[in-house]
């Protein structure tokens, strides 16, 4: 007996399917990050986390006047305590449940999207990252999808061309000598910020075939894209392409629900016909069970997501000539960028446009009296060298992940020093960000920071001791060797 899909004609064309999909990807994706973000808001920007978002509340309050709401969009306004961080993150979690089973899809996109750029200002460089970017331009993107409209199509090919290609554009614009060289993934499994158990095994593949891989990168980030634009079938060799390396990127990293996402905008690639034909019927059967609203968009409609959308191409274009001239544009247009940055409903995009070539890990050590040193641990980076490297997408530990930037550029070391007099004030939200609280009873008075050289280890050595890491005393770290209770906090 046919199934409901196979009885239905899709045709070539046609992208009622592709919509619902990637709405249902989409939905799946935003519940990933609220409830990533959900379980450490408090410790990020809670009024005793690191990085106070009250603060910046009064600081716009008093700098910015009544402009403050759109210079800084976010419903913390009303409340930036931690049930109101808690709840919004919470909140998203059910509008993405609602998205998911076809609720008020519409009033969902719109919710979800106002809640993400509240949590994004909120959590500030905790929250300053490509798949925050991406995830917000493609959920305001998704409110005009359940119009179908051709536009809304291209509109999608355009973010995934922009991002694909500025990727690659940036590391050749950089002047990344490991990029030129082909080198950068030899490096580049043993370096990343959240290395999993497969990384180790990726970083012992044969130099040739890495360096193959660096190749491949750049060609697939710099001249797959342009396939983007042509007829369906070349659109359907550049989706597969993109997916085949985001699936190898995705099971030897810990990009969050990144490749999950860059996934999922492959699918405007696609049309209904080719979809159909790639899926299970039952489960096509699924998603056509209840169809997306599809209103018929009158004239007004139709012109003003045309101007809109003419908007947006256009400072997606001014913003990436900022990046391959280096300059800032200027006069009326670095007005309307300026009045489109604070909803990042358009942005520059670049993914490892420089590769480290060691990995130097910081060591937090604590004491109360200065002879007996405890050791604090992060959940997840790289800390005993026997400790197994886990798999954790599509969770995205944002303090894990931002503590890899200290050792990279000096502009890091402010709030990793507000860090700090947090665990010397044990605040709670703040240490229960970590595997442990080594003073769970009395705070320490003493902070010393250490730097070590971390390397894979080799097959021999793995399989005599256990380790996954060789560990190499460097020495205390010049710019923040240590703190003590007397000194005022920054």
């Amino acid at each position: 007996m046919e199934t409901v899909s196979q009885q239905r004609h899709f045709n070539v064309g046609e992208y009622s399917l592709v919509a619902t999909l990637f709405l249902r990807c989409l939905a799946l994706i935003y519940l990933s990050a609220f409830l990533s973000i959900g379980v450490q808001i408090e410790g990020l920007a809670g009024p005793q986390g690191i990085l106070p978002f009250t603060d910046v509340i009064e600081h716009y309050t008093t700098e910015a006047g009544i402009s403050k709401y759109w210079k800084l969009p976010t419903l913390f306004w009303l409340d930036a305590s931690n049930a109101a961080l808690i709840g919004v993150a919470y909140a998203g979690c059910i509008f993405s449940l609602f998205l998911f089973f076809n609720l008020l899809p519409r009033t969902s996109l719109f919710i979800l999207l106002i809640l993400y750029l509240s949590l994004y200002h909120a959590g500030q460089l905790f929250m300053n990252f490509q798949w925050d970017y991406l995830l917000m331009e493609s959920g305001f993107l998704a409110l005009f999808l359940t119009s179908r409209s051709r536009i809304v199509i291209w509109m999608f090919r355009w973010l995934l061309f922009r991002f694909r290609f500025l990727s690659g554009a940036s590391k050749l614009i950089s002047g990344d000598p490991s990029w030129a060289s082909l080198t950068a993934v030899i490096y580049y499994f043993e370096v990343q910020p959240l290395p999993n158990w497969l990384s180790w095994y990726a970083h012992h593949l044969p130099d040739w075939l890495l360096t193959f891989g660096a190749g491949l990168t750049l060609f697939v980030e710099l001249v797959i894209p342009f396939m983007m634009f042509l007829p369906r079938r070349y659109r359907f060799v550049a989706a597969w392409i993109t997916i085949v390396l985001q699936v190898i990127i995705m099971i030897t990293s810990n990009h969050n629900w990144f490749n999950l996402l860059t996934i999922a905008l492959c699918l405007f690639l696609f049309d209904d016909k080719a979809i159909q034909r790639a899926l299970p019927s039952r489960f096509i059967d699924w998603l056509i069970r209840k169809p997306l609203p599809v209103p018929s968009p009158g004239k007004i409609y139709r012109y003003s997501f045309s101007t809109v959308s003419a908007v947006l191409v256009f400072v997606s274009i001014i913003l990436a000539g900022e990046m391959f001239v280096g300059e800032k544009a200027t006069g009326l247009t670095k007005e309307i960028v300026n009045v489109v940055r604070p909803f990042h409903i358009v942005n520059n995009y670049h993914v490892f446009p420089t590769m480290k070539t060691e990995r130097i890990e910081l060591v937090i050590s604590g004491s109360i009296d200065g002879n007996d040193w405890q050791t604090y641990t992060f959940k997840y980076k790289p800390g005993d060298a026997n400790v197994y490297p886990e798999i954790v997408i599509p969770h995205q530990p944002r303090l894990d992940w931002l503590a890899w930037f200290v050792t990279i550029h000096p502009m890091f070391v402010p709030w990793y020093e507000k860090f700090l007099y947090a665990l010397m004030d044990n605040r709670p939200d703040v240490v229960g960000l970590l595997e442990n609280n080594p003073f769970p009873d009395k705070p320490p008075n003493y902070l010393n920071i250490d730097a070590f050289r971390y390397t894979f280890t080799d097959w021999k050595t793995k399989q005599e001791t256990g380790n996954w890491w060789n560990v190499e005393y460097l020495g205390p770290f010049p710019p923040l060797p240590g703190i003590y209770r007397e000194q005022s906090q920054p």
